[in-house]
Order: structure tokens, then sequence, then C-alpha cells
């Protein structure tokens, strides 16, 4: 009951982010606005919930885990409503920042809040369970939004959050376990400012960015640059500070670092991937939204089945060997879509997708659980909130490299190739060689991270 409580909760917040995608020409008509303008719907979430999630662990801490997560759903919910209530572009914004303050609150939490409630052998299995909200939801997310545009007004998007938030926070009220508020620790301010900006200001420039031109804008480049200065500022004070707001000691905890590692590359292959193939499917074979929704369908339900499975083999036999093997999978299922032409069978891209979840349910959450199980137990909510910090930079670093790579290389073989399903095609074969590479290198790492857990576990089990 504690993973479905959780479950509710953060499997509405991630499918209404996704569901969204697919709404933003029509919410261009709606409030008569441009592209860049109406981007701001996707983008504000993005950053007012990375601005959001590093204090998470302090006020979790501060006031207990279990009502800041009400509060954090909640405020979901209520930006939900206020949401479908939007009378221009503006005020839709202002609601979609609302539900990214949510949603940073939730996240971190929900991981928290899991291990808390179970013991480490079962911790595989709940977050596999857990986690499927996190691996399924975006890739079932557009075709859903999709299906509700068709059928229903936009505002749908928004009111379908209600009724399952509402069901969550009563979840949450009856099993949620009731976590002590630890008065004694103080607030972090200087460096609660420095991450807020500093994380918040990297991904409003990454937001900005779509094309190469982008890349070389000096209002871009000024963001970034403040924002890496404010964050080396953060990791300054935090070496100094007796109760830092992200303990960054936990990363000489090998096991976790590691962890860290292949969750970025996870993001990172995950949100490419829900980028290029949507384009692949629809502007190179022609075929509409609906097919690339079932594109992601074998996808989705595989990863969510191999999460469980790698989260009972993690239980009962350790870490040996499963992260390494989803990510192998992974980078086998990855390459062959590098090779694909005009003549390639959708079957194909179908099975090699579903081989992608395989592999991804195997290694993405396993890796996850295994690095949060290295670190002390007081410092659990800290090191889920730096988890999230570091999936939400990978992911819209993933985004980003990869959708200016496209548009630009797309750009540069057109001259040649004179075709714009065949230079399409091959800019698209480029990025998921590039994404099979990136999963390929970090094999090794899987290799570290086992063998740190490993040396752990017989640890745990001398003392």
């Amino acid at each position: 009951m504690v993973v479905v409580a959780v479950l509710l909760g953060s499997f509405t917040m991630i499918l209404n982010n996704s569901m969204l995608n697919p709404a933003v020409p029509q919410l261009m008509n709606v409030f008569h606005s441009d592209a860049v303008a109406t981007g701001w719907v996707i983008t504000i979430f993005m950053v007012t919930m990375g601005m959001t999630v590093p204090v998470t662990g302090y006020l979790g801490d501060r006031f207990g885990k279990k009502k800041l997560y009400i509060i954090g759903l909640a405020i979901f919910v209520l930006g939900s409503l206020l949401g479908s209530l939007s009378w221009n572009l503006s005020s839709l914004i202002i609601f979609r920042g609302l539900q990214g303050v949510g949603g940073g609150i939730m996240m971190p939490l929900s991981m928290a809040l899991i291990f808390e409630a179970f013991p480490r052998k079962e911790r595989g299995l709940a977050t596999g369970v857990w986690g499927i909200s996190a691996m399924m939801a975006p890739t079932i997310g557009p075709t859903f939004g999709g299906f509700l545009l068709e059928t229903l007004d936009w505002t749908y998007l928004f009111l379908v959050n209600v009724p399952f938030g509402l069901l969550g926070l009563w979840f949450a009220f009856r099993y949620l376990p009731t976590t002590t508020a630890n008065k004694q620790i103080t607030f972090d301010k200087y460096g609660f400012l420095t991450i807020t900006f500093g994380v918040g200001l990297i991904l409003y420039s990454l937001g900005r960015m779509s094309e190469l031109a982008h890349l070389t804008n000096p209002v871009n480049l000024a963001l970034v640059a403040v924002g890496i200065i404010l964050i080396y500022i953060f990791v300054q004070i935090e070496r100094k500070e007796e109760q830092p707001l992200l303990d960054l000691a936990l990363f000489r905890v090998p096991a976790y670092t590691y962890s860290m590692v292949i969750a970025s590359v996870s993001s990172v292959g995950l949100f490419a991937g829900l980028f290029l193939i949507p384009l692949l499917i629809q502007q190179v074979y022609g075929f509409g939204p609906i097919m690339t929704g079932l594109i992601f369908l074998p996808s989705a339900l595989l990863t969510g089945v191999f999460m469980s499975v790698g989260g009972r083999i993690l239980d009962r036999k350790g870490a040996t060997g499963i992260i390494s093997t989803g990510l192998i999978v992974v980078a086998i299922g990855t390459f062959p879509l590098g090779f694909l032409s005009l003549e390639t069978s959708i079957a194909l891209i179908f099975f090699w997708m579903a081989i992608r979840g395989i592999g991804m349910g195997l290694s993405s959450m396993p890796s996850t659980t295994t690095g949060m199980n290295a670190i002390p137990s007081h410092l659990i909510s800290r090191g889920s909130a730096m988890n999230n910090v570091v999936r939400q930079m990978s992911s819209a670093l993933g985004i980003v490299f990869v959708s200016i790579y496209y548009e630009v290389r797309r750009g540069q073989l057109m001259a040649s190739l004179g075709s714009l399903e065949e230079a399409s095609l091959q800019a698209i074969n480029e990025g998921f060689m590039v994404i099979a590479v990136v999963t390929a290198i970090s094999i090794p790492i899987a290799f570290l991270l086992e063998k740190a857990a490993s040396k752990d576990e017989k640890m745990t089990s001398s003392t």
C-alpha cells in the first residue's frame, strides 16, 4: 500500500507532463501564441521542479516526509485544477509552474518513503514497482494525451489528474508511514539560494535551446555561465557547512557515485529516444501519432515487467550481474536503430524498442536502489533529492543535445542527399548510434557498481 500510495502520485505527475508534449500545437491555436511562448508550458515545469528538488531533502527531514509528500501532491492537484481554468497563456504557464513545485516535492520523497518502509532486502522489488511510473509514464503519455486531444477539450489534460491525485492523497493519508520530524537541523540558506538559482538558470537556458543558433545566443551563454558559477559556489559552501542542504559527502560512497552516473546515462537514453522515435515514425515513415504511441507500448510494458524482475533478483541475489546485463541489452537494442533504411519493416523497430525496454527495466531502478542502499539511512532523503537533480539535468541535456544535433545534421545532409526523408533518417540513425555508444561506455561503470555493492553487502553481513 505504501508503494501504491507513492505510485499514484508520481505516475499521475509524470504522465501529465508527457501528455502535454503533443498538445503544444493545439495550445498555440487556443491562445493565439507562437511556438516559443507556448513551449514555456513544457519548460516552466522542468525549471520549477528542478529548483524545488534540492530543498526537498531538508524539508522532509525537518517537517516529516509523509506530511511534506501530502503537501506536494496537494499542490500538484491544485495546479492541475487551476490549469484547466486558465484564461490565457500566462495563467497556464503560472499554474504549470505550480505543478512543477508539487512534482519537485513528490519525486524525491517517493523513494525516501519507500526506503523507510521497506527493509534492505525488499527494496529492490518495491522500487521496481514504483519505478514503473518513472519509466512507463513518459512513453504512454504522448499517446494518451493525443487521444484526449482528439476526443475531448484540451482542459481534460489537466482535469484527468484531479481524481487520480485525490485518490493518491487518500492512499497517502491512510498508508504512508508517519516519519519523525527533526527539529534540530538548521537551514542552509546560502546553499539553498546558490543551488536553486544555479540549477534553475541552467534548466531555463536548456529550455530555450532547440537549434544551433540558440547555443551561441549571448543570453543563453550568460545564463549557463552564471548557473555554473552558482553551482561552483554551492559546492564550496557545502564543503564547509556543518549541516549542508545536499550532502556532497555522499559522492565519497563509490556505489552511490556509480549509480548516479548510470542514472544520468539512463535518463539521456530514455528522453533522447522519446524525442527521436516520433520523428522517425511520423516524418520518415509517414505514420500518425497513434502508431507512434503503439511503438512505445511494448517497450513501456516490458520496462515495467523487467523492473519488477530486476528488483526481485536484486533482493534475492544482490546486484552482481543484473545492472551490467541490463545495460548490455539496452546497447544491443539501440545499435540496430542506427542502421535503419527507408525499407526497414516497422515490425523490426517494434522488436528493437522492446529489447531496449527489457534492458532499461533491468538496469535503471536496480542501479538506483543499489546506490541508495549504500548510503546511511539518515541521508536517504538527501540522496534521493540528489538523484532527482541529476536525472532532471541529464534529461534536459539529452533532449537539447539530440534536438540540436538532429536539426543541424539534417540541414547538412539535405544538401548532399536531396531528400528530406533520407536526410531525417540519416540524422536519426546517427542520434541512436550516439546513444548506443554512450550506453556501451557506461557498462564498465555498472561492473564497478556491482563490485562496490558486493563489498558493501559482505561488510553488512559480517557486522
